[in-house]
């Protein structure tokens, strides 16, 4: 389907749990210069009984999940046609949609992003692209991350993109391909421990800003293997429930240490991922409202320009790129580049159901 306008709606549904990201965007191809208007944009927090279920399924048995990716679909098509009713969208092109990742495991040739079964084209009753992680693994990549042809065609007047999500990544070039990687856990572990303080996340850095940071931690967690390896790499919920809490739980420490500690890890281990230091650095995601959390990135990054877009880049860039990614798998375009994932070659991911 080729054509130079679409109008479609993207989703995503990240691993901090914020909830899921809806976004009616449309598209314009002007020669081969892509442009977009953000349109209607809401997240639809997940109940507390939600919460509960995806931070466990890391743990269910393989029926467990497929129960799991049953009630989530059903789930997802509810909150996207109530998107649609209340907005009063029409004439679709598709809804392009990342599910939630519960398990990510590339080195064992398996990654699973729930809800997208292909009955949510049915119970929508629009045309849905989703799925897009799998076939990436299949062809030996690491299924993640995605966004950074998002980068490269819709954000490329900057020198390096960042999102500080459950995890943080970058994406940029470098002798003339796409370079990206998850860098390291970000609300994944804040989160945690804000949740410990009977809160939902550390409003603004505050709780971190007022912890002192513990060396003997800062130093493990900086030995950490994962930092080593080389690109392409992404990172897993499994990796933070396997490898980072327990090392940080070892430490008899208050909480607001932890965050702060962790805190300081994740802005040195960021200034270390990016190979020069000056430029600019687009960041997004919830983690862009940590004022705490950027400070000490930039003071790793002293001569880098640090921009936080408009409120609608920031809190629905993924949904907006994955949105991206649908419309160039109708148009059966490239929308997974191997430079990033690591992947045999570059390829057009995702399925596509119609109702």
């Amino acid at each position: 389907m080729k054509k130079n306008n679409y109008n479609v709606i993207g989703i995503m549904s990240g691993t901090s749990l914020d909830g899921v990201d809806l976004a009616h965007i449309q598209f314009q191809l002007d020669n081969t210069k892509w442009t977009f208007e953000i349109l209607e944009s809401e997240t639809i927090g997940y109940s507390q009984s939600w919460i509960n279920h995806l931070k466990s399924a890391v743990d269910y048995t393989e029926i467990e999940l497929r129960t799991l990716n049953r009630d989530y679909t059903k789930l997802l098509a509810s909150i996207i046609s109530n998107f649609i009713e209340k907005h009063k969208i029409e004439n679709l092109d598709a809804i392009c949609s990342h599910g939630h990742t519960i398990l990510h495991q590339p080195h064992n040739g398996f990654t699973l992003q729930i809800g997208n079964l292909p009955e949510i084209a049915t119970l929508t009753n629009q045309t849905v692209v989703c799925d897009f992680r799998v076939q990436d693994v299949k062809l030996g990549g690491q299924g993640a991350p995605l966004v950074p042809i998002g980068d490269r065609i819709l954000f490329s007047d900057y020198d390096y993109c960042m999102n500080l999500g459950g995890f943080s990544n970058v994406s940029f070039e470098q002798n003339g391909q796409r370079i990206a990687f998850d860098i390291s856990p970000v609300n994944t572990v804040l989160n945690f421990y804000a949740n410990q303080l009977g809160l939902k996340y550390d409003d603004k850095g505050g709780n971190s800003r007022t912890g002192i940071v513990n060396i003997d931690l800062l130093n493990e967690l900086n030995s950490l293997e994962y930092y080593q390896l080389k690109f392409p790499k992404s990172l897993g919920f499994e990796f933070v429930k396997e490898v980072v809490l327990p090392m940080i739980e070892r430490f008899t420490i208050a909480i607001e240490d932890k965050m702060r500690t962790f805190t300081e890890h994740l802005a040195y281990q960021t200034s270390l991922a990016l190979p020069t230091k000056k430029g600019s650095l687009l960041i997004t995601g919830g983690g862009a409202y940590n004022d705490f959390i950027i400070e000490r990135i930039q003071s790793y990054l002293p001569e880098m320009e640090i921009i936080i877009p408009s409120a609608k880049i920031l809190e629905f860039k993924e949904a907006l790129i994955f949105a991206l990614l649908g419309v160039l798998k109708l148009r059966g375009e490239i929308n997974t580049l191997s430079s990033v994932t690591g992947a045999k070659m570059d390829h057009s991911a995702g399925e596509i159901y119609n109702p």
